[in-house]
């Protein structure tokens, strides 16, 4: 729902009756992930997409009944070749979709205002609904904070249970949001942590990821656009300040001058940041690559020749590293394309970073029987549907 959060916060602020139909799982080639939302309001415009067009037009027509009567739904789409006149995505997956109406009272339509505010301030929140279970549950959400607080409640039909379920889900929730993920998860309805009882939709909004591009040069200016293009916060480093200029670098998020190694030790990291060397010049590289092969990042990459890299290496292993941590460098930095001008070195070195987090092999599609989608390596952002 986050990615269509700034056309939704602005219809909640207006008053407008609505209805998300958000991805609850895939399995197979499906073309969108958990959490892609549609929206339609009451008057029946349409925001969004949940599958690139191939099911549009039937979760349309979900939105506007779930408009009519009140009532969230859980729906599944999958493979249509076998029935011409099927709904279904031609690519071959199964999606399961969820579709739930907020009406101008509903206590849910609070936890959205709460949740769409948070993405519009940048404050990172998880957002767990309930997808799978009763349907009296069906829709209901907790927004969790960064400390475990919540906002909202699931309740049930009787009234009891809900607290001890709140507290687990939020502390579920919490751990998700503090990965950065997105998926689904299951409790039982007492509260307990033993699945098979409710499946919730955790969808986490948490600051972009980082870029951080070592090395004021023409490549990094084609690296920087790229980044952005990819959802990327971008800061470029360098310890020239002739170089590190805004008139260089007019996209970049931030631009530091300082020595390589000195600003990744004080700036922050995490399991998502990607740190692009593209120097090539040993009194940079090396102590900055000390540090950088030491941290939980998720992208290592450096720039040269194989005779640069050859040399590179040799040096690390003099300052200590070891097999496993030289084993996580990228060098020389992206996939092989033939490339020559620094746009199409962006496109190189951007290639092998979407390879490296969704698990691609960088290999053509032509020719191979590799699946097109993969989980990049989260189970809670590809829970396979379970079969119908």
């Amino acid at each position: 729902m986050f990615d269509i959060a700034d056309e939704l916060s602005r219809w909640v602020e207006e008053g407008r009756e609505f209805a998300v139909a958000t991805v609850v799982a895939v399995g197979g080639s499906a073309p969108r992930g958990p959490g892609a939302a549609l929206a339609v309001d009451s008057g029946g415009t349409v925001i969004g997409s949940v599958s690139g067009g191939c099911v549009e037009g039937a979760v349309y027509d979900l939105c506007v009944q779930a408009l009519q009567d009140g009532e969230s739904v859980l729906e599944r789409f999958g493979y249509s070749d076998e029935d011409a006149f099927a709904v279904g995505l031609t690519c071959g997956g199964v999606l399961d979709i969820m579709v739930t109406p907020v009406a101008a009272q509903a206590p849910v339509r609070e936890v959205f205002r709460s949740a769409l505010s948070a993405v519009a301030s940048g404050e990172p929140r998880a957002l767990a609904r309930v997808v799978r279970g009763p349907a009296e549950l069906l829709g209901r959400a907790l927004l969790v904070h960064p400390d475990g607080s919540y906002e909202g409640s699931y309740g049930n039909s009787d009234g009891n249970g809900s607290a001890a379920l709140d507290r687990t889900a939020a502390a579920e929730a919490r751990a998700m949001l503090d990965g950065g993920r997105t998926g689904t998860l299951e409790l039982s309805e007492d509260g307990s942590n033993c699945p098979g009882g409710l499946t919730l939709l955790v969808e986490s909004n948490v600051p972009p990821p980082r870029m951080i591009v070592f090395g004021a040069i023409d490549f990094a200016a084609a690296l920087v656009r790229a980044g952005k293009f990819l959802g990327y916060h971008v800061t470029v480093c360098d310890a020239r300040p002739v170089f590190a200029t805004r008139a260089r670098f007019p996209e970049a998020d931030d631009l530091v001058v300082d020595w390589p190694h000195r600003y990744l030790r004080g700036t922050a990291t995490d399991g998502r940041t990607v740190l692009c060397v593209l120097t090539h010049d040993a009194k940079f590289d090396i102590p900055l690559l000390e540090q950088a092969l030491r941290l939980p990042v998720a992208f290592v990459g450096a720039m040269g020749s194989r005779r640069t890299h050859a040399d590179r290496d040799r040096r690390l292993r003099e300052a200590g590293l070891t097999d496993a941590e030289l084993a996580r460098l990228r060098s020389p930095i992206g996939l092989d394309l033939g490339a020559r001008t620094p746009e199409e070195t962006a496109l190189s070195i951007a290639a092998e970073i979407v390879a490296a987090r969704r698990g691609g092999t960088g290999a053509p599609l032509t020719g191979t029987r590799t699946p097109i989608h993969r989980d990049g390596g989260q189970r809670e952002t590809t829970e396979t549907a379970e079969a119908a």
